[in-house]
């Protein structure tokens, strides 16, 4: 794979980060070099440990038809700095590579999808059942290689799942789902219970996989894009954004000025819809059926000004690489402006009565509490890390479009990591976002909204990182190209991938009763996890 290179304020501000003897290759602002196999290990336990870079990503790349070989990145970033570190090995003649997951728990996963999708095989792993694809599909199918056709229908295969098992007297097991009473996705929970108390919570996803990563390698152009909308359907506008921007890189495109302000607006606007939903939700699960019902009104609020800014309750076709489709108008731009302050207004009168209410706090205060140990163990982000004084946001750490223009506050963070930290994480940057709009609003510059026409030709063989704050928490996306300059690997990966993982710490030791509590102020994508 070739890449292109940058300037000596990159290799400064990388180099204490890569071995001394590395072979290193920029990627605009991502510093790529390859480690062997026997010493992956060492250098990402120290990029995690020692240097403290966050885990953005693991992901695998078949490269048999160019380079002879799979590779596995490890995807590493710079807070504040807005830079990637991304060691990378190589598997010639092999399958299997070194598990890090007993040193990096947050690995796990990501390693168990390498091996699911493409068949390459963690040695050390802590466990290695299969993730996202069920029993019925083949285990020695693996659709993410290239030679894997989305055409293909493989035979209906009949292997079982292996739960986890609680052992003891009085321990019996309640299995909920995949399908629920609510209108939500699927999603399977077994319960282990001693008398009333959760003592092991196991979900089980996967129920919702399309075949998303595999579509991003065979459809056009345009159709990629419109499906970056649908990997998590409530954060369509920041899937794509992301997406959108990753595209920009590869290809040199600058946007217009004005681009990156609406850009802002409009994600703050479906961070604004879902905080206000999530909100209104957690108080209905209570009983608390007044804080429901404004959540929800203050939510369609909102949606209803999407649509009628942009044609999209959930601002679809709003990004385009190049640019958004939909401008805000000065007549439009003071409505918008007055709607907010009446927004910022009614809520604060919603939530002053919420917090006068005993018998919600009572609900709210000491359930579902996730430790900081265990959230920084698993690298936790968005609401559910900030709820335990992680301090993590894109917006901050890796700003893009005009964030760094803007004022910003501080990162919305709580201590207690319950179900009430997570309540008033959501809280704090709803206001924040309404903040961030009237200033965006204020500040939007003349000019156009993208760039008609543009012939969009992508560098060859060249990689990108692209990160945004979705409302969840930070999303990310890993995109290759190949010699030809056409995209060969889309790699998404939604905060809900890693959240996912940390329900059971918070489920641990509640009551059954509480767990539609404790779950909908994690309020994690079925979807976005599964792609």
């Amino acid at each position: 794979m070739g890449f292109y290179t940058t300037n000596n304020m990159m290799k400064e501000k990388t180099q204490q980060y890569i071995p001394k003897d590395a072979e290193v290759k920029f990627c605009d602002n991502t510093a790529i070099f390859e480690i062997s196999t026997s010493e992956i290990k060492k250098v990402a336990s120290d990029l995690r440990g020692n240097k403290n870079l966050s885990l953005k990503l693991i992901t695998a790349t078949d490269e048999r038809a160019e380079n002879g070989c799979f590779k596995i990145w490890y995807v590493f970033g710079v807070p504040q700095e807005n830079i990637f570190i991304v060691p990378f090995i190589q598997l010639k003649n092999t399958t299997e590579f070194p598990s890090l997951s007993l040193n990096i728990f947050e690995a796990l996963n990501y390693e168990r999808k390498i091996q699911t999708f493409f068949g390459l095989t963690p040695i050390g792993c802590r466990d290695s059942r299969p993730i996202i694809l069920h029993e019925n599909w083949p285990t020695d199918v693996f659709p993410l290689r290239k030679d894997f056709s989305c055409q293909t229908r493989p035979k209906t295969a009949s292997g079982s799942y292996r739960f986890q098992k609680v052992k003891g007297e009085g321990i019996y097991e309640i299995p909920v789902g995949p399908i629920h009473a609510g209108i939500i996705e699927p999603g399977h929970f077994r319960f282990s219970v001693a008398g009333e108390r959760i003592v092991l919570l196991e979900p089980r996803l996967g129920f919702t996989h399309k075949g998303s990563e595999k579509l991003l390698e065979v459809l056009s152009l345009n159709d990629k894009v419109k499906l970056s909308e649908k990997i998590s359907g409530d954060s369509s506008f920041s899937h794509s954004l992301v997406f959108c921007q990753a595209l920009e890189k590869l290809s040199d495109i600058n946007v217009p000025e004005r681009t990156r302000y609406l850009r802002v607006i409009y994600a703050e606007m479906e961070r604004l819809a879902n905080h206000f939903g999530d909100i209104g939700a957690i108080m209905m699960d209570t009983g608390f059926n007044f804080g429901g019902a404004q959540g929800a009104r203050l939510r369609e609020i909102v949606m209803q000004i999407n649509e009628r800014i942009t044609g999209s309750r959930f601002l679809r076709g709003v990004n385009v690489i190049s640019g958004v489709t939909k401008d805000i108008d000065n007549r439009e731009k003071s409505k918008l402006s007055l709607e907010l302050e009446n927004l910022s207004k009614d809520f604060s009168e919603v939530i002053a009565v919420a917090v006068n209410s005993t018998s919600l706090l009572n609900r709210l205060k000491g359930t579902g509490t996730l430790s900081a140990k265990i959230a920084k163990k698993h690298g936790v982000v968005g609401v559910a890390g900030k709820a335990v004084g992680m301090s993590n946001d894109a917006r901050f750490d890796y700003p893009y479009a005009a964030y760094d223009k803007l004022l910003l506050g501080e990162v919305a963070t709580e201590q207690d990591g319950d179900v009430y930290a997570r309540f008033r994480v959501r809280i704090k940057e709803t206001h924040a976002s309404i903040n961030i709009i009237q200033d965006a609003l204020n500040k939007l510059p003349e000019g156009g909204i993208n760039i008609p026409n543009i012939d969009v030709i992508f560098k060859k063989n060249a990689f990108v990182i692209s990160v945004v704050e979705g409302w969840r928490g930070e999303i990310v996306y890993f995109i290759t190209t190949d010699a030809a300059g056409n995209i060969s690997r889309v790699a998404p990966r939604d905060p809900s991938f890693i959240n996912w993982a940390v329900l059971r710490y918070a489920g641990f030791d509640n009551v059954i009763p509480d767990f539609p509590l404790i779950n909908k102020s994690f309020n994690l994508s079925y979807t976005g996890n599964d792609l």
